[in-house]
């Protein structure tokens, strides 16, 4: 489920992101390189202000590089599309909207026909278990299924890249681990390519086959460790010997980087 593929469906080729501020420019990442493969699993994880987000928002065309390039199917990415899609921490659903019209939101502004964007609405709906929810509104739902319906909006229009920028950093422990075991059963029934940010250790584990692992000041990729635990996990994975071994290698690199070298003074 996690082979890599050539050439790979994203590739962040030489990316730097710079931003203008007060007295001098930041920048957020800096010449970073990375493929990730077709229907790959990469989580991303890394200390505050490593670029995490960035990168995402590079890949779904949110913002431009700076310099370098970040290639989707071997196409230059020069703005959103379809073909990616966004999920953020924040559920940005419509409140006055049922979950049955959030999710055909983006399938009804391409202007897919009714029946289609029914059938494609329900099945995403059905795929993260809103089935019985379809026609509540938002502040019905608790933090968990609004996620769920953040998912199936996603879902719905079917697109072969999905970024996920810590979808469930705001959900209790419980329903978090709940909402793992969910979207990696969604991903294996509907295999796409997925890069998925999050500051949990465990959680940048147990989803993926591998795990980017950044540092900061700038934003850089400082390891990327393989992941060869089998599909599906489950409780006993995350008891696991193996699962602890690989917990504990990339908290190490995650907490243990040297700082960067402070600049000379001028």
């Amino acid at each position: 489920m996690t082979a890599r593929t050539s050439p790979p469906k994203i590739s962040f080729r030489e990316v730097t992101r710079s931003f203008p501020v007060k007295g001098g420019t930041f920048t957020a990442v800096d010449r970073v390189s990375l493929d990730v493969g077709e229907r790959e699993f990469v989580t991303i994880v890394g200390p505050s202000g490593c670029g995490k987000s960035t990168l995402l928002n590079l890949a779904a065309g949110l913002a431009e590089p700076t310099s370098g390039e970040v290639v989707v199917d071997g196409r230059r990415v020069t703005g959103p599309g379809p073909d990616r899609g966004m999920i953020f921490q924040q559920y940005a659903l419509f409140p006055w909207l049922s979950v049955r019209r959030n999710v055909e939101f983006g399938l009804r502004v391409a202007g897919v026909g009714a029946a289609e964007r029914r059938r494609r609405t329900d099945e995403a709906i059905d795929l993260v278990g809103l089935g019985d929810f379809a026609d509540a509104l938002p502040k019905t739902l608790s933090g968990g299924m609004k996620q769920r319906c953040a998912i199936a909006r996603a879902y719905a229009v079917d697109p072969d890249v999905l970024l996920m920028d810590e979808p469930f950093g705001a959900l209790d422990s419980l329903t978090r681990v709940q909402l793992q075991d969910q979207l990696l059963d969604t991903w294996r029934q509907q295999t796409r390519t997925v890069v998925f940010v999050t500051h949990d250790v465990e959680e940048a584990v147990y989803l993926a086959g591998r795990v980017v692992v950044m540092a900061a000041r700038p934003g850089r990729v400082h390891q990327v460790i393989d992941i060869p635990l089998p599909y599906p996990r489950t409780e006993e994975t995350r008891l696991s010997a193996e699962f602890a071994a690989l917990r504990n290698q990339v908290w190490g690199a995650v907490h243990h980087q040297e700082a960067p070298a402070e600049p000379p003074a001028r």
